[in-house]
């Protein structure tokens, strides 16, 4: 592989602005790729796969460098040689090359690669975390497996297509697709592409969701006609898939902290022809209050430390602390304890997160059972997905019933 001198510096350009102004990977990237028009697929690749894998390894590769934050310019072409030699790409005769000691890198890795905080580069309270509450075996295996690219995996809009439909549409659009076992909405993408340019995307024929993300709407065990609550909504990927599984019959209200993300889901909603969604912006207590014993459904995708889906945000290992941690589980009790007063007698709900960590997932639900509020549930089911065994984003998902 040759290195071309712009891309080169685009590559350092999205690290200053991800490692020194704390600006998120994906965004950064997003802007990087409008750079220059005249950038191909494979330019583009280069880009947007080149930042990401730094980002990943980025402890590892400032050792074997010997640089320390904060990076200014010089120290991030040293981190580039090192993520460059490691590829096996010749370095060009550019001054920031100059005496780049290709075996010394070499060596050091071998070396440093010993030590599992090294190797998966993330920081020592994170590896104390992952080990405490996962085991050295288990946490071993899923920190490798949160460190390698995660697949490109749609989910069809059963209101619009059939996935046999979308698959050939997709096909014709020259991207080639499998079905994935056990997951009954899902396409994965055979090469990675720009689906977002397809003529199926404008139409609304899919929404781009992991495949562990896709089973928490099944989870809930929806029916056409019911009257459904997604308290945590977001920009509303599982509450688009509830509709969907509902026939747009039935109410969805999907609820958020974030008007600016509920927006997002009105636009998303009207290019998956869904009309059964009510957005509600939670300014206070009070849309809450209003739905007490009125659900049929609640789905508590619940905030979270998110450390199930690194593969898809590197830049979160640098920028989690473990007093955000320590925060987001008081949080996720007492959103257990005040949304679930919004089932009905008889109603179910799914607590679902984006975690690995046991503290997060299992123990929350064991807690919650044990509240005054918790009393009047029963744990129906569990699933919790690690990544190194599924291939997916780690998950956690929690039926329970109202007595």
């Amino acid at each position: 592989m040759r290195l071309h001198r712009n891309l080169c510096f685009a590559v350092i350009d999205g690290l200053h602005l991800i490692f020194n102004e704390g600006e998120y990977a994906d965004k950064v990237v997003q802007q990087l790729l409008k750079r220059d028009k005249r950038w191909g697929s494979r330019d583009r690749g280069f880009v947007a796969e080149t930042v990401y894998q730094i980002v990943r390894y980025k402890r590892l590769y400032a050792e074997i460098a010997d640089v320390k934050e904060p990076f200014d310019r010089d120290n991030l072409w040293r981190i580039f040689a090192v993520w460059a030699t490691l590829k096996g790409i010749s370095l060009p005769d550019w001054k920031y090359f100059t005496a780049t000691p290709t075996r010394k890198i070499k060596g050091r890795f071998d070396e440093l690669s010993k030590t599992r905080k090294l190797r998966e580069s993330i920081p020592d309270w994170m590896d104390e975390l992952g080990l405490k509450e996962l085991g050295e075996n288990q946490w071993t295996k899923e920190i490798a497996k949160q460190n390698e690219q995660a697949d490109v995996i749609l989910r069809v809009n059963t209101l619009k297509t059939t996935k046999k439909d979308l698959q050939l549409k997709l096909e014709s659009e020259d991207i080639e697709t499998e079905f994935l076992p056990n997951h009954p909405s899902a396409l994965k993408l055979k090469e990675r592409a720009n689906v977002f340019k397809t003529e199926a995307f404008k139409n609304g024929w899919f929404e781009v969701q992991d495949a562990s993300s896709q089973l928490v709407a099944d989870f809930l065990d929806v029916k056409p006609g019911m009257k459904v609550v997604d308290v945590c909504a977001g920009a509303g990927g599982k509450t688009l898939h509830l509709a969907s599984l509902m026939e747009n019959k039935g109410q969805i209200i999907a609820m958020d902290i974030y008007e600016s993300k509920l927006k997002k889901l009105k636009v998303r909603a009207r290019r998956n022809g869904v009309h059964n969604i009510e957005l509600k912006a939670i300014e206070n207590s009070k849309p809450i209050k209003k739905l007490h014993g009125k659900a049929d459904r609640l789905l508590i995708d619940a905030p979270c430390s998110g450390l199930g889906v690194l593969r898809r945000n590197p830049d979160a290992k640098w920028k989690l602390q473990p007093e955000f941690i320590d925060n987001i589980k008081k949080t996720q009790s007492e959103v257990l304890d005040q949304y679930s007063k919004m089932v009905k007698n008889g109603g179910k709900m799914v607590y679902a997160t984006c975690s690995i960590l046991p503290s997060e997932n299992e123990k929350q639900v064991e807690a919650f059972l044990k509240t005054e509020t918790g009393s009047d549930f029963k744990l129906v089911k569990d699933k919790k997905i690690l990544a190194h065994k599924s291939g997916f984003d780690g998950f956690y998902m929690a039926l329970l019933e109202k007595n």
